[in-house]
């Protein structure tokens, strides 16, 4: 049974993870190396749980309650408590297989590992550890207090047992678990490689603005959001490292090649609203 989650990153995936957790009774373990982070992630749920208050989706006690479930520290041994761990690091392979290596030493026997990867391989994640049937892919998706799905990746030695725990614990956090295969992108990201590299395209050869583009998407795809809003709310660099990341996977298959206009982006530190300019400004 699980009753304590451990969540490793505080960033904005870690902490609405962390929410998530808490608003649904868990108790968190919400860890990062920087002290300033987690008080940031901490005022940036406070902020969330009030603006739910405010609209009449939550009660004061609720958001309390959910605030006392969370606990913050700065050092992994803490997280001995976890029964299950949700990584939430930055998207580099060789951070997450060191992260998974250092708490195959600090966690309990039945302690369940997941990475919240978006394309990583999960088996090669599960390598660096002594539990490989313990490692799952647990993707969720931005915002995670909003987005219901969660993509439950099986790696190839994760165990059956180890799968259903996990779907059990997306919907008791209120989510639709989808299962999938261990491939670059899984399921979610491999077909929105297209999505975003065509309206790249598009727009480094004129055919269309950015506005029109997006436009265009809504209102004749009946999407919430256009491509290049959607890009600027996940993060540029994130959508960036993402299909770097399928497209060096697939042995750089063309058509999940990145755009020039993404990395000049990166380089430029104009990621999205994080940094209140992307493809459109929000001072």
């Amino acid at each position: 049974m699980i009753s304590t989650i451990g969540i490793l990153g505080s960033g904005t995936m870690g902490s609405g993870i962390a929410q998530v957790a808490a608003l649904s009774g868990f108790n968190v373990l919400l860890y990062d190396v920087s002290a300033d982070a987690l008080q940031r992630a901490v005022e940036r749920i406070k902020d969330d749980l009030g603006r739910s208050i405010e609209k009449d989706r939550l009660t004061q006690q609720q958001a309390d309650s959910a605030i006392g479930n969370i606990h913050v520290h700065s050092t992994l041994n803490p997280l001995h408590r976890s029964d299950a761990i949700i990584e939430a690091a930055v998207e580099d392979l060789g951070v997450k297989r060191e992260l998974f290596k250092r708490l195959d030493d600090v966690l309990p026997s039945h302690a369940i590992l997941a990475t919240n990867t978006s394309s990583l391989s999960v088996t090669s994640i599960a390598a660096a550890t002594k539990r490989a049937p313990s490692v799952v892919g647990m993707h969720f998706f931005n915002p995670p207090p909003l987005m219901k799905l969660v993509e439950i990746v099986r790696g190839k030695q994760t165990s059956d047992e180890t799968v259903h725990l996990v779907c059990d614990l997306a919907q008791k956090l209120g989510k639709v678990p989808v299962q999938c295969k261990d491939t670059p992108g899984f399921i979610v990201n491999r077909v929105a490689r297209p999505f975003y590299g065509e309206s790249l395209r598009l727009l480094g050869e004129g055919v269309a603005s950015v506005e029109e583009i997006d436009r265009i998407v809504r209102l004749s795809g009946g999407f919430k959001m256009g491509p290049f809003e959607l890009m600027d709310l996940i993060g540029i660099d994130v959508n960036y490292a993402v299909t770097k990341s399928v497209y060096e996977q697939y042995f750089h298959e063309p058509r999940f090649r990145p755009h020039p206009i993404q990395r000049q982006m990166v380089e430029a530190g104009t990621l999205g609203r994080k940094t209140k300019r992307g493809f459109y400004s929000y001072e």
